[in-house]
């Protein structure tokens, strides 16, 4: 099973982008979507995978909270 987190591009040069996870900025490949800075993204394995809502990511933030409460 993958997992993929969402974060909000700061940053895009060429393919690559600068995404922040709260607080947390870590480079990821952006080749495979057309991303701006201020898109909510999904990243994994240092790629982005695709755009989702504010309201997307943070439901998936919420559910990422619950599984740690576990």
């Amino acid at each position: 099973m993958c997992v993929a987190i969402p974060g909000t591009v700061i940053e895009v040069k060429d393919k690559n982008a600068v995404v922040d996870f709260n607080g947390n900025t870590v480079n990821a490949r952006a080749g495979l979507v057309d991303v701006v800075p201020g898109d909510r993204v999904l990243v994994h394995a240092g790629c982005i995978m695709q755009k989702v809502s504010q309201s997307e990511a943070e439901e998936i933030e919420k559910l990422f909270g619950e599984l740690e409460s576990i």
